[in-house]
């Protein structure tokens, strides 16, 4: 089976992987150039994460989106297991949200346009006044009443265990008083792994549990270090590793 899924990967997989990713990226800066940034910031890239996941056939299930209300805005934060975690998260998790990213993705190709187009925010840590601004902006976003997507680890997981959370994401949660909805994602390391970035992709299943939304415990720097402290005990509290 190993070897057919290759086979399936090469005829199927890396042509269709790649022509959707294009069109995607080239339907997003279009649509946010010229129409509604928030609807073509989302819905292109929600219908490519859940392409992209059916056509590699591997089976997704979801827990908890009933948890989530259409009237709030989120802080969502996230374990960050591998690049599976990006499909997962835009195909199914039910809500518009922009994405906070390290700023060496807006080099790639399409891909990078596309983000910019669609005003996720690249996170710049070459100066303090453009990590500032970066701030600045994911408050603007959150004011709006859109949420947020972090992954508090700051780059994929290299043994699958989780690593330390920084503490940006719940600043902005402190400031604005917003709940943080942590998110755990299984699977996604068994599928791709940073240390196999480029090569096979394992068939294994994925998941990703939506955890209750977590209210300010109050606000400062108390808050900011109890809201961390819980999320992170939240996500480890349902991962497989």
């Amino acid at each position: 089976m190993k070897y057919l899924y290759r086979i399936y990967q090469i005829i199927v997989g890396i042509p269709l992987g790649l022509l959707s990713t294009i069109l995607t990226a080239v339907t997003t800066t279009v649509g946010c150039a010229i129409g509604n940034g928030h609807f073509w910031g989302y819905y292109p890239g929600k219908l490519w994460g859940r392409f992209l996941l059916r056509m590699l056939l591997l089976p997704v299930h979801i827990e908890g989106r009933e948890k989530l209300s259409r009237k709030h805005s989120y802080v969502f934060v996230a374990n960050h297991q591998g690049a599976f975690d990006i499909f997962l998260i835009y195909g199914f998790l039910g809500r518009n949200f922009k994405w906070m990213m390290k700023q060496s993705l807006r080099k790639m190709p399409f891909v990078g346009t596309a983000c910019h187009y669609a005003h996720h925010i690249f996170v710049d840590k070459s100066s303090p006044a453009k990590v500032k601004a970066t701030y600045d902006k994911a408050r603007e976003v959150l004011k709006e009443g859109m949420s947020l997507v972090v992954f508090p680890e700051g780059a994929r997981t290299r043994d699958g265990n989780m690593g330390t959370f920084k503490r940006g994401a719940f600043m902005l949660a402190d400031e604005l008083q917003l709940p943080i909805v942590p998110l755990t994602i299984n699977g996604s390391f068994d599928v791709l792994p940073r240390s196999r970035d480029g090569k096979w992709i394992t068939w294994h299943p994925l998941k990703l549990t939506i955890h209750d939304p977590i209210p300010p415990y109050g606000q400062g720097a108390d808050n900011v270090r109890k809201l961390m402290e819980v999320s992170r005990e939240v996500i480890s509290s349902k991962l497989d590793r």
